[in-house]
């Protein structure tokens, strides 16, 4: 009768300071039967060991490689593990509010979903600030005056930045095409359909992709605002934590992730949705540490010459870092490079036909 129905897999985001209060979240606030597997990705030493810690207290799954992970690495890891009839993905830097996962079985169960996810919102208080509250992603075909037939995503956010307070009245369960990998309910069986998550799409665009192979394959998405969680960002200057989120969010992955995506779904790699990416090459870098530590540095003056300066050196203690890491796993032979694997994930034309 208490046999799980829900299988949580958690996995690391871009950081690992944030571990300890996102699981234990988890625990106190899921009061149905799950089963539960981590995927730890060379966290640090005090990380590993509050982790193995809790598994062995709580008995879950924890999966450990002694390198960095992709997100859909990470994923994929744990997905091999599971054998219930559904799925949590979530993010080791999410805080989930009481009730969370009822209502997302409960939407599944009631709508029949391939999909769900919840109201995801942003920063503390917790709770407060809109992150996501579902969405639209679709290609959208048009044939130009010369008869030429040019594909574009179409990709849009419900709510994003509002107070619950301000949209309550509007906020209702609803089929949507769009939900993110901090947290989503899967049926399981839908990746009979697809095969597993893309791990060429190393940084970017997975959540994307995933959704309208989704959709391709005959699945549906819901959101359900009853479910909430909080995304909490933030970073720790430590070494390991700066290492890894700069690999995470590094030039290489990120020029490699949109170049597969846009070679997958046939899309136009001058179309103003991939130029925007280009051009803000880095921003989560340099928005996420860079900036405020030379605000630190420099008592709240940081001129705009040292900006640029120190952006510049970046980039390439970034390229440094990237290029280590491949050179790294290469020797190891302990894992191949996600954008060399062939892809695991099928294609819109096999998914349509």
């Amino acid at each position: 009768m208490n046999k799980p129905q829900v299988t949580i897999v958690v996995s690391q985001r871009e950081r690992f300071s944030y571990t300890q209060q996102s699981l234990e979240s988890i625990y106190e606030h899921t009061h149905i039967p799950f089963s539960l597997v981590y995927v730890d990705g060379n966290s640090p030493s005090h990380i590993q060991h509050y982790l193995e810690k809790q598994a062995r207290e709580k008995e879950f799954d924890l999966i450990r490689t002694e390198y960095y992970l992709s997100p859909n690495q990470a994923r994929n890891l744990g997905l091999h593990q599971v054998k219930t009839e559904y799925l949590v993905f979530i993010d080791n830097d999410v805080i989930v509010a009481p009730g969370w996962l009822d209502h997302l079985l409960q939407c599944a169960e009631e709508t029949k979903a391939s999909v769900v996810c919840p109201l995801t919102c942003i920063g503390k208080p917790l709770g407060e600030t809109i992150h996501l509250a579902g969405g639209e992603a679709h290609i959208v075909v048009e044939t130009q005056e010369n008869n030429e037939v040019k594909r574009r995503v179409h990709e849009k956010h419900y709510f994003v930045n509002r107070k619950i307070t301000e949209v309550r009245d509007q906020l209702h369960r609803q089929q949507c095409e769009f939900a993110e990998f901090h947290c989503m309910l899967v049926r399981t069986e839908i990746f009979d359909r697809i095969g597993l998550l893309d791990e060429e799409l190393l940084s970017t665009r997975e959540h994307i992709d995933f959704c309208m192979t989704v959709t391709y394959a005959g699945g549906t998405i819901y959101c359900e605002p009853a479910s909430v969680v909080t995304y909490v960002p933030g970073l720790k200057y430590e070494l390991p934590e700066l290492a890894f989120f700069m690999l995470r969010w590094s030039d290489a992955w990120e020029i490699a992730s949109l170049e597969h995506f846009a070679q997958k779904w046939h899309l136009m790699r001058n179309d103003k949705y991939f130029k925007k990416r280009y051009k803000r090459m880095g921003h989560r870098r340099h928005q996420g540490f860079l900036k405020p530590l030379l605000r630190r540095l420099t008592f709240g003056l940081n001129p705009l010459w040292l900006e640029k300066w120190a952006i510049s050196l970046e980039k390439k203690l970034n390229h440094y870092i990237t290029d280590r890491y491949a050179r790294k796993v290469r020797s190891s032979g302990d894992l191949q490079l996600p954008h060399f694997t062939a892809n695991s994930n099928k294609t819109e034309r096999e998914l349509v036909s």
